[in-house]
C-alpha cells in the first residue's frame, strides 16, 4: 500500500467510464445543434486562453460563457444560457442510463475506500447526476466541478479547491485523468501525483506518441515535445494496473 499517498482524485469523463459510448449517442443532438455546440466548445477555448493570461475573475461563470457564446451567435445571451443548461448540461442525461463504468472501476473505490484513501472526483462538467447513473455515488468524501471555482482545468485553482476540500496537501494526492493537457499538467501544476489513463483506442496513439518523441521526428512537432514534461507518475490501460500499483 502507498503510505506517501493520503487521497486519490479522479477526473469523470473519459477516466470512470469510456466517453465514446455517450459520444455515440450524441451524434444525432450534435447535429441538430451544431452551432450553439460548436460555438460553445470554442467559448471554452476562450476561457482556457483568458485563464492563462490570468483574466479569470468572473463575477458569474456561467453568464460569461453564455455572453462569450452569445456573441457569436449573435444571440441573446440569456436565451443561449438557458439553451446551454437545457442542451448541454442535462440533454446527455436520457442518454447516459446505459452507460457502464470502465470494468474494475468499482472494485477499486471498493478497495481503495477500505484501504482509507480519500476519495474525490474533479470534472469540467457537474458529475453529480451522471455518478448517479454509473451507480458510484456512494465512495466519495468530495466531489467537485471546476466550474463553481470559476476555472476550468488546467487552471490550479479547480485543483487547489480540491484538496482543500479534501483537507490535505496536493502532494498527498494522487489525481487520476485521461486528458493530459488539462489533468496531468493542471494536477502537476500544484502539486500533485498523477495517474495517466490510456485506454482503448487512446493506448495505440500513445504508444506511437512514446516512440516518436525518442526520435528526429519529434523536432517539428511542438505539440509532442511539450508533453515530454512534466511526465505522470503513472499511466495505465486498466483499473487492476491502478490497484496494483496503489494497494501492492
Amino acid at each position: 500500500m502507498r503510505t506517501d499517498i493520503e487521497g486519490v482524485a479522479f477526473d469523470l469523463d473519459g477516466t470512470l467510464y469510456p466517453n465514446y459510448r455517450l459520444n455515440i449517442r450524441l451524434i444525432p443532438l450534435i447535429i441538430k445543434e451544431l452551432p450553439l455546440i460548436a460555438s460553445f466548445g470554442r467559448t471554452r477555448s476562450i476561457i482556457r486562453k483568458e485563464q492563462e493570461a490570468g483574466s479569470i475573475q468572473y463575477d458569474n461563470f456561467y453568464q460569461h460563457q453564455a455572453e462569450v457564446t452569445a456573441k457569436m451567435l449573435k444571440a441573446p445571451a440569456e436565451s443561449i444560457k438557458v439553451k446551454i443548461e437545457r442542451l448541454i448540461y442535462r440533454g446527455w442525461e436520457p442518454l447516459f442510463k446505459t452507460i457502464d463504468p470502465f470494468q474494475g472501476v468499482r472494485e477499486t473505490l471498493i478497495a481503495f475506500h477500505n484501504s482509507g484513501y480519500k476519495l474525490g472526483l474533479l470534472s469540467d462538467f457537474p458529475p453529480e447526476t451522471k455518478l448517479e447513473y454509473l451507480r458510484i455515488s456512494e465512495f466519495w468524501d468530495v466531489v467537485y466541478c471546476s466550474e463553481y471555482s470559476g476555472a476550468l482545468k488546467p487552471h490550479p485553482l479547480p485543483f487547489i479547491k480540491l484538496a482543500e476540500k479534501m483537507n490535505l496537501p496536493p502532494e498527498k494526492i494522487l489525481y487520476v485523468g485521461n486528458n493530459f493537457s488539462y489533468d496531468v499538467i493542471g494536477a502537476k501544476t500544484v502539486g500533485m501525483k498523477t495517474a495517466w489513463i490510456r485506454t482503448f483506442p487512446f493506448n495505440i496513439a500513445g504508444a506511437f506518441e512514446d516512440y516518436i518523441k525518442t526520435t528526429w521526428i519529434s523536432k517539428f512537432l511542438p505539440e509532442i515535445r511539450r508533453k515530454t514534461e512534466p511526465k505522470p507518475d503513472f499511466s495505465f490501460n486498466s483499473y487492476r494496473q491502478l490497484f496494483d500499483y496503489m494497494l501492492h
